[in-house]
C-alpha cells in the first residue's frame, strides 16, 4: 500500500493584539498569505517564513491559548550567524548564539529559551543541531534558530531539495571549503570537482558519512 503523505502546514500561535503580532511577523520578512476576517469576532492571519514550507496563523478566536504560551517554535537554518543578524536588521531582539551545556536532549524546550544550560557562542565543533539563538514576538512566544546543515541518518528522503537560493549557496560553500582539503589531500588541482561537490551536498543532506 502507497504510504500517504501527511505535511504539518499550520502551527497556531496565540495573540493579544493581532494587528501588533502582524507587524511584527511582517518585520521579519515573512511572507503574508491570508487576512481574513467574518464580523468583528473572527480573523485569520497566515504568515510564512522563508524556505519553509510550514506556516503559522493566529487571529481572532482562533484559539483558546493564552497570548504567549507558545514555546519552543524552531526555525530551522543553514547558517545561525546570518540568521541572527537578518532578523536584528529587521528589528527583532534576537539573543546571543549559543550552545547547550549538557549536550543530551532531553526535557522541555524552557532551558533553551531562558537560559539555564546556555553556553555562550556556537558549538565548538560546528555541529548540526547543536547552535541556538532565541527570540520572542511581542506575545512572548518563543522562537528558536537552529543550525543544521547535515541531517541525521534516516532524517530525510533521499530526493535532495533546497528551499531557498541562500541554503544552497551555503551548502555549496561547504562543499568549496571541503574540496579545498580534499586537493590539498590530492596535492593537484581535482579537474572533476563537480562531481565531488553533487556528491559532497547529497550525502550532507541525506545524512550519509561524508567524502574525503
Amino acid at each position: 500500500m502507497n504510504r500517504l503523505d501527511m505535511k504539518l502546514e499550520i502551527v497556531v500561535i496565540p495573540v493579544s493584539d493581532v494587528d501588533r503580532a502582524k507587524a511584527f511577523y511582517a518585520g521579519l520578512g515573512w511572507r503574508l498569505d491570508a487576512d481574513f476576517a467574518s464580523g468583528d469576532d473572527y480573523r485569520v492571519i497566515q504568515f510564512t517564513p522563508p524556505g519553509s514550507g510550514c506556516s503559522v496563523i493566529f487571529g481572532r478566536n482562533v484559539t483558546a491559548a493564552p497570548p504567549g504560551s507558545a514555546q519552543g517554535l524552531y526555525l530551522i537554518v543553514s547558517d545561525i550567524t546570518a540568521a541572527r543578524k537578518e532578523l536584528l536588521d529587521r528589528g527583532a531582539k534576537v539573543s546571543e548564539v549559543f550552545h547547550d551545556a549538557s549536550g543530551v536532549y532531553d526535557g522541555p524546550d524552557e532551558p533553551y529559551l531562558f537560559g539555564r544550560r546556555r553556553v555562550d557562542g556556537q558549538d565548538p565543533e560546528r555541529r548540526s543541531y547543536r547552535s541556538f539563538a532565541s527570540f520572542s514576538d511581542p506575545d512572548g512566544n518563543g522562537w528558536l534558530l537552529q543550525e543544521i546543515t547535515t541531517r541525521l541518518p534516516g532524517r530525510v528522503e533521499t530526493d535532495t531539495t533546497f528551499t531557498s537560493s541562500g541554503d544552497l549557496a551555503a551548502a555549496l560553500r561547504r562543499a568549496a571549503a571541503a574540496h579545498g582539503e580534499h586537493e590539498k589531500r590530492l596535492g593537484k588541482h581535482d579537474e572533476d570537482w563537480p562531481d565531488w561537490y553533487a556528491e559532497y551536498i547529497v550525502r550532507e543532506q541525506t545524512g550519509k558519512e561524508l567524502p574525503s
